[in-house]
C-alpha cells in the first residue's frame, strides 16, 4: 500500500476567542487538520506556550488526524489568541501579540521533515516576527524540488509588507488568496497596472482575476498555479497552460472561519494525486463550503459526510 503524502502546515496555532467561547484555529493548523482528514500524513509545525491554553490546544488536537509531536513549547511567551467578531457572517480579527508562534525555532527535526515533505504550506501572518519569518524561509528552502510549496496569503493589517509578500512568492509553487487579497497583493507589489483591477473585489469578474493570476505567473518563475477564492462566487484556478472557474455550492453559512484553509488543503490533496483544475476546484469548493456550514475551524466530521463528499469529487476525476 502506498504511503500517504507528508504535508506540513507551518505557522500560527491559536485560539479564536468568540463572544460565547473559544475555538482552536490558525490557518496552517486548520490546513493540516483538514489534510489529515483527507487521508494525508499531516504535521503541524507551530509553537504554543507553557500555559493552560497550550495544554487545552494539545487536548483539542489529540483526537484529530494530525501529528502534534513536532509542536514546540515556549517557556516565555503565551499561546496565541485572536479575538473574533462578525459582520454579515464574515469574521473580523484582533490578533494579540507577542505569541509563542512568533518565535518558531529552526530545529534539526523540522529540517528533516521539510526535506521529506510532499507539500509545505506557509502564510504571511506567521512571518510578522523576524524569527519565525527566517525559520519559515529556511525550511521552505530545505524542501525538495518536487515538493509543492503553498503560500497562503493571509493579509491581516498591520501584519504584512511588500517585502514579505515578494519573498514568499519567490519561494512558492502555488499561491492561494481571496479576491480582495489579489487586489491588494498586486498593488503592494507594483503590478496592478492600468485599469484591469479597478472596481470592488466582490464584483470583480473572473476575466480580471484571471489577468491578475497571469500577472503573478509572469512575475514569479517558480509559481505554477494561482488559486483565488471568491466567497459566494466560487473560485478561480489558473496555471501556465489553462484556467478553470467554479461557481461554488450553495450552503447555509454558519461562519467563514477555516473555509479558505479547507479549500487549500483540498486542492493540495488532489494536486498531489495529479488531478486537473476542474477536480481541484470541485474539491476546494466542496470542502470549503462544508466548512463554512459549520461553526469553528475544526468541527466534527462524520464519516458519512466525508465519504459522500469524497465520492462526489471522485466522479469529476
Amino acid at each position: 500500500m502506498k504511503e500517504p503524502h507528508l504535508i506540513l502546515g507551518i505557522g500560527e496555532l491559536l485560539w479564536d476567542v468568540f463572544p460565547d467561547g473559544m475555538s482552536l484555529g490558525g490557518a496552517p493548523a486548520n490546513f493540516a487538520v483538514m489534510a489529515g482528514r483527507l487521508g494525508d500524513r499531516a504535521v503541524i509545525l507551530s509553537r504554543i506556550g507553557r500555559d493552560e491554553l497550550g495544554r487545552q490546544a494539545m487536548d483539542r488536537l489529540d483526537p484529530l488526524p494530525v501529528e502534534t509531536g513536532s509542536l514546540q513549547v515556549d517557556p516565555a511567551h503565551e499561546t496565541g489568541r485572536v479575538t473574533v467578531s462578525f459582520v454579515d457572517h464574515e469574521p473580523r480579527f484582533t490578533i494579540h501579540e507577542p505569541a509563542a508562534w512568533d518565535f518558531l525555532e529552526l530545529t534539526d527535526a523540522w529540517v528533516q521533515l521539510a526535506g521529506r515533505a510532499d507539500a509545505f504550506c506557509f502564510g504571511s501572518l506567521a512571518q510578522r516576527n523576524p524569527q519565525s519569518r527566517q525559520t519559515i524561509r529556511t525550511l521552505a528552502a530545505e524542501t525538495s524540488v518536487a515538493c509543492i510549496r503553498i503560500f497562503d496569503v493571509n493579509l491581516r493589517a498591520p501584519f504584512y509588507s511588500s517585502e514579505v509578500l515578494q519573498e514568499s512568492l519567490e519561494l512558492a509553487t502555488v499561491v492561494k488568496m481571496n479576491a480582495a487579497e489579489a487586489l491588494l497583493l498586486l498593488d503592494l507589489l507594483g503590478l496592478a497596472v492600468n485599469d484591469h483591477l479597478a472596481g470592488d473585489a466582490a464584483e470583480m469578474s473572473s476575466e480580471r482575476l484571471r489577468w491578475a493570476a497571469q500577472r503573478l505567473l509572469g512575475e514569479f518563475p517558480a509559481l505554477q498555479m494561482v488559486a483565488i477564492t471568491r466567497g459566494a462566487h466560487g473560485s478561480l484556478l489558473v496555471n501556465r497552460d489553462e484556467w478553470d472557474k467554479h461557481p461554488e455550492f450553495p450552503v447555509r453559512v454558519a461562519d467563514a472561519i477555516g473555509s479558505g484553509d479547507a479549500f487549500t488543503a483540498a486542492i493540495t490533496h488532489y494536486l498531489l494525486r495529479g488531478a486537473g483544475l476542474a477536480t481541484l476546484n470541485e474539491a476546494g469548493n466542496r470542502w470549503g463550503g462544508w466548512m463554512a456550514s459549520q461553526s469553528g475551524a475544526m468541527p466534527a466530521l462524520p464519516d458519512s459526510v466525508r465519504d459522500a463528499i469524497a465520492a462526489a469529487i471522485e466522479r469529476t476525476m
